[in-house]
């Protein structure tokens, strides 16, 4: 398997952090630069990051000296984006712009025409956009993005029943981690027995991101599904896990048992091509009234599965079906999400 330098930046952040360790053991990715913002650049990684995920530091990373996210100082041919929104709008362009792939888990160009916003097992066909994208701006690189966390999560499960039945409307309400806020995330008296049914441009995000991600390639542009969707996004006191209750109006009618399978038997392309990060089942469904939960759930599939469990009839919506699924946040729904789009990346050519 060839290998491919790679470069973490905004590695002293909890998601940089996360990729960096997800890369420490990585089969295809040498990480050969920890990058992040001028105040830590040219201390060691242990002292410039405030280490926050379960696993330890890996050793080999320990003494590294970060450096800054700048194309000029960086040898890679990837480099995964950690970074602010505000940040990546520029430092990721500056790459693309010096040869380097990006896998960005920010936010800045997702809804650009010509930038794929790709889950791997849903719009892998996304990537043709990176042709029009290096013919536009006359790159050698290429930035592409993972969506939203809470996206993701829905938009697996989703996947096969839009395949199978198709899908109109999408109503779906958020349970979100403390972690999807980053670190240090939510005030603890905000956090604590509490639910804040509010989180900042997130419906909004839910909204435009699955447009984009279950629309089709058009020429230089992808062309928005027609499905309409609706989120209601809450922070409940929780570490690590998006839950999610979901309602979808089918354009084919389908019972209960017929979605299930359809889930159940659902692969994509990452599974046909046995990538690394991919679970061996995106869509792992439970059959326990009380099943999924974050505590007994969120790692399934090493944190890249979702779990959907309480799939039933919703009388409410024309063919409609509801039920419940969670993800991990910060692993499919943000490190694992650019790792496995990299992987992909490597596996069409495109590094």
């Amino acid at each position: 398997m060839k290998k491919f330098k790679a470069a973490v930046l905004g590695a002293t952040g909890m998601v940089g952090q996360r990729i960096a360790l997800m890369l420490s053991v990585h089969p295809q990715f040498e990480v050969t630069a920890l990058c992040a913002s001028e105040r830590s650049a040219g201390r060691s990684y242990r002292e410039a990051a405030k280490w926050v995920v379960a696993d330890e530091m890996p050793a080999r990373f320990r003494d590294v000296v970060v450096q800054e996210c700048s194309a000029k100082n960086v040898d890679a041919d990837i480099a995964f984006s950690a970074l602010p929104a505000a940040e990546a709008a520029l430092v990721e362009k500056e790459f693309a712009a010096a040869g380097v792939a990006v896998s960005s888990n920010a936010s800045a160009h997702r809804m650009e025409e010509d930038v794929p916003l790709v889950i791997p097992e849903v719009n892998p066909e996304h990537l043709g956009l990176i042709d029009v994208q290096r013919r536009k701006r006359g790159w050698d690189g290429l930035i592409v993005t993972n969506p939203n966390c809470t996206t993701v999560v829905f938009a697996l499960a989703a996947k096969p029943l839009s395949d199978a039945f198709g899908v109109k409307t999408i109503i779906v309400t958020s349970m979100q981690a403390l972690s999807g806020a980053g670190y240090p995330g939510v005030a603890s008296l905000d956090a604590v027995a509490n639910v804040v049914p509010f989180i900042q441009e997130e419906e909004e995000k839910v909204g435009r991101e699955c447009g984009k991600i279950f629309g089709r390639v058009a020429g230089e542009k992808i062309e928005r599904h027609h499905a309409i969707v609706s989120a209601s996004c809450n922070r409940v006191p929780t570490r690590e896990g998006h839950m999610e209750s979901v309602s979808v109006s089918l354009e084919k009618n389908a019972g209960a048992e017929e979605a299930k399978r359809a889930m159940r038997e659902f692969r994509g392309l990452p599974q046909k091509l046995g990538l690394h990060s991919a679970p061996a089942n995106p869509v792992i469904v439970m059959e326990e009234n009380d099943r999924p939960q974050p505590v007994r759930d969120v790692m399934r599939g090493g944190g890249m599965s979702v779990c959907v469990g309480r799939v039933r009839e919703e009388k409410a919506l024309e063919n409609g079906l509801k039920f419940t699924v969670l993800g991990s946040n910060t692993i499919r729904g943000a490190a694992g999400a650019a790792i496995l789009n990299a992987e992909l990346l490597a596996a069409q050519g495109y590094l």
